[in-house]
């Protein structure tokens, strides 16, 4: 991971670059909030609750397990794009070890899967705008919606999941979304999970990750359908979800300056903070301008192939 430490010169803009959507609201606040809500989410799909479960890295280390996914994601967005193709490459080789029997279909399941990687990419860029359009600036403009759904297309070329299955707009998302909601379930696994990420105990998260997921819990189940909530048993007041929205927005304005957010950061996921402290230094990179997924491999041969799914 030494990638993620960035002490090399910028390369280049990545994948999106300046002005870009992906910048914007990965970059912002409410990013947090997202993050929260997509792994949640991800223990619908029994395949990833089942990989979950048995590598239980989320029970034995909640703070740097979910550190370590964010920083993921930020890279992809943010970094240049041999840091995040090398980043991409090793998060592909620690799943190929993820593999084993789902209980429920006694199925074999692999975390590198195509169609859990697309549930896990779907529900975290769609959660993350979800949560830049409840609790930050607002919806984005037609344009700015448009191509931020492009970028989510490019960032997909990064995991398994095949380009021609990424949903392109809000409607390919809710498309999307109902084809797989009859395949989508919970286990006792699932609830233990989505439960522990909504609420860490301080025991395993430590305080101050602890007290911070059970802060942003309301935020995140406010976000959900019914049907969600109800599925995974954390369903909370429809006052709740009124009350705590402009709570939220205002802790998010407070919390926007790159200080606020490089400092909370340092405290609650370090890792993510360095990325995000390297994103807004804004320097000027050797070669300035965006590359595509394809350039960069070429560029930067890979020494070992993307583990497939098994």
């Amino acid at each position: 991971m030494s990638e993620l430490t960035m002490n090399r010169p910028r390369e280049d803009y990545g994948f999106f670059g300046p002005g870009s959507p992906s910048w914007k609201i990965w970059a912002a606040p409410t990013a947090l909030i997202g993050f929260q809500r997509s792994v949640v989410l991800e223990h619908f799909d029994p395949f990833l609750a089942a990989a979950v479960a048995d590598m239980s890295g989320i029970y034995s280390d909640p703070a740097g397990r979910l550190d370590r996914t964010l920083a993921y994601f930020l890279t992809v967005a943010t970094a240049d794009g041999r840091t995040a193709l090398a980043l991409s490459d090793h998060l592909m080789t620690v799943h190929a070890q993820a593999t084993g029997i789902e209980p429920i279909t006694g199925t074999r399941y692999s975390a590198n899967n195509p169609a859990s990687q697309l549930w896990i990419h779907v529900t975290g860029w769609h959660s993350v705008l979800k949560c830049y359009e409840m609790y930050g600036p607002g919806p984005l403009s037609a344009v700015e919606e448009q191509r931020y759904w492009e970028e989510c297309v490019i960032a997909a070329e990064l995991q398994t999941c095949k380009a021609s299955d990424v949903p392109r707009s809000r409607d390919e998302v809710r498309e999307y979304f109902a084809e797989v909601r009859p395949r989508l379930c919970t286990s006792e696994r699932a609830n233990r999970a989505m439960h522990y990420l909504l609420r860490t105990p301080r025991a395993q998260g430590k305080t101050k990750f602890a007290t911070f997921s059970r802060l942003v819990a309301p935020a995140t189940i406010a976000t959900l359908p019914g049907w969600m909530r109800t599925m995974g048993g954390f369903d909370q007041p429809a006052l709740l979800d009124r009350a705590i929205a402009p709570a939220v927005r205002t802790a998010v304005r407070v919390g926007s300056s790159p200080k606020n957010m490089t400092t909370a950061l340092k405290v609650i996921a370090p890792m993510t903070g360095k990325v995000l402290e390297r994103h807004l230094r804004d320097e000027q990179p050797l070669d300035p301008r965006v590359v595509t997924p394809a350039e960069i491999r070429e560029r930067f041969p890979r020494a070992t192939k993307v583990p497939q799914a098994v």
